[in-house]
């Protein structure tokens, strides 16, 4: 089994966790929903709460305090938010503040520094942090018991690797347990949809980008190394899109919405576009608690400036503590400044000009994601503008690309469909037929044997 150059888990067995695994699709999940559907409505939030501290434990079975580690994360938070807004001095307030976003902040840097990441410390420290500015902000939320707050924080669907959430957007599903059967229909087709691009996508570009790091970016022609990268770029957007759309998938069955998380990106005309699509909650997270405080862009253009670098300088340490994931923050930033200083006018009145710089942007920004030593970097960038090698120090046209393009040209080919917005737009036409259910069992039966078979991967974003 193949596993990304991204994903960190100490070795540990984290089948159960992992959605696209035969023991999450065929123990926990239908064991477990057995449970709560029984379970009377006054308990449904501790019914949940306790499973997923039960869930998160079997990910972490080999380091359980990683779990204790979670449960001292809860705890705290959650006595702090009694501790801020208990304050009536608002430079006090703003201490408590800020020593809370410190402790939060100090543990993860420690494990990501050390790289040692617990499951989901990234998305669970961020949601707490968000807790506690949005409790500092509007005062405490009075229908916040402990085992409310520990649900929000803990909820399986989403606590390994997001959507990021906001106690608004949550509070009323917790308050509120009617679950419907077009509810549970809905989040069984998205569960579904989401299934199917991670196992016959993402792993079928994950085991393409990896035959090509096999035979080594020195050896590789111009051709494969625009294969290779669009492959890359197309594995971590279904991994990530399709584990979103099966954490959408579990939680409407379990009567919470939440949040959207990609809105195709692929289809953006800007890097500024791109990551208002891309990781949507990652993405207002950081404009509503970093770049909005320090004066988002009602303020002078260097000050501007300031607040982007900060944003994503920030973005590129969230994501990894590898001078790479700097080095693609700081790529980031600089794009997205020029564009809001120029280039943005441009693309808005010529839009095929933003579609034809982000065929170009989106893949480049990704290969310093995907490839973390900088002589490796120049290596492959030299395979995708050869003129930028030394005479006769690369292949244009060595064959390599026919061999791989033939054996993963279905899927290269759906992916190029699915990253539009097209096949959205037909199921929802035709949702209700025969022949749309038809096409969701064989999707779901044919992961199944694809998983059963080894053909399966933990999700890249299990590493942040």
């Amino acid at each position: 089994m193949w596993a990304s150059p991204l994903y960190t888990s100490d070795e540990q067995d984290i089948s159960a966790v992992v959605f696209s695994s035969i023991d999450f699709l065929f123990k926990f999940l239908p064991i477990f929903f057995v449970i709560y559907m029984f379970c009377p409505k006054a308990w449904k939030n501790l019914c949940l709460f306790a499973g997923s501290l039960l869930f998160y434990l079997y990910g972490v079975k080999d380091t359980p305090w990683y779990l204790a580690l979670f449960l001292v994360s809860i705890i705290v938070n959650y006595r702090m938010s009694f501790w801020i807004d208990g304050s009536l001095e608002p430079v006090q307030k703003k201490r408590r503040l800020a020593a809370g976003v410190i402790f939060n902040l100090s543990i993860l840097a420690v494990f990501k520094f050390t790289h040692r990441l617990p499951l989901g410390i990234s998305f669970y420290t961020f949601q707490a942090v968000g807790w506690l500015i949005d409790v500092y902000r509007e005062g405490r939320m009075q229908d916040a018991n402990f085992v409310k707050f520990g649900t929000f924080m803990t909820l399986f669907p989403h606590v390994i690797s997001g959507p990021i959430l906001r106690w608004k957007d949550t509070s009323r599903d917790l308050s509120r347990k009617n679950r419907g059967l077009d509810a549970l229909e809905n989040g069984l087709r998205e569960l579904t949809i989401g299934l199917g691009m991670k196992v016959l996508l993402a792993n079928q570009m994950a085991d393409l980008w990896e035959k090509i790091r096999a035979v080594g970016y020195e050896s590789i022609s111009t051709p494969l190394a625009w294969l290779g990268i669009v492959a890359f770029s197309f594995e971590i957007y279904f991994d990530f899109y399709g584990y979103s759309l099966m954490a959408i998938g579990l939680g409407e069955m379990f009567g919470f919405h939440l949040p959207k998380n990609f809105q195709y990106p692929y289809m953006a005309t800007s890097m500024t576009d791109f990551w208002r699509r891309w990781h949507m909650t990652l993405g207002s997270w950081f404009r509503d608690y970093v770049y909005i405080p320090l004066g988002g862009s009602r303020c002078s253009k260097g000050k501007m400036i300031r607040n982007l670098l900060v944003v994503w300088l920030l973005t590129g340490l969230w994501h990894g503590a590898g001078w790479n994931f700097l080095l693609w923050g700081f790529l980031l930033f600089v794009l997205v400044a020029v564009e809001k200083l120029c280039l943005l006018k441009v693309f808005r009145r010529v839009p095929i000009l933003g579609h034809v710089y982000m065929i170009l942007a989106i893949p480049l920004s990704w290969l310093i994601f995907a490839i973390s030593d900088p002589g490796q970097i120049w290596i492959y960038v030299q395979r995708l503008f050869p003129f930028l090698a030394a005479a006769g120090r690369f292949s244009w046209f060595a064959g390599d690309y026919l061999k791989y393009g033939k054996m993963y040209l279905i899927t290269l080919l759906a992916g190029m469909i699915l990253i539009t917005p097209l096949p959205r737009k037909l199921y929802e036409r035709y949702k209700g037929s025969m022949w749309s259910a038809l096409v969701l069992i064989l999707i779901f039966w044919f992961s199944v044997y694809c998983i059963w078979i080894g053909q399966d991967d933990p999700f890249m974003y299990f590493a942040f």
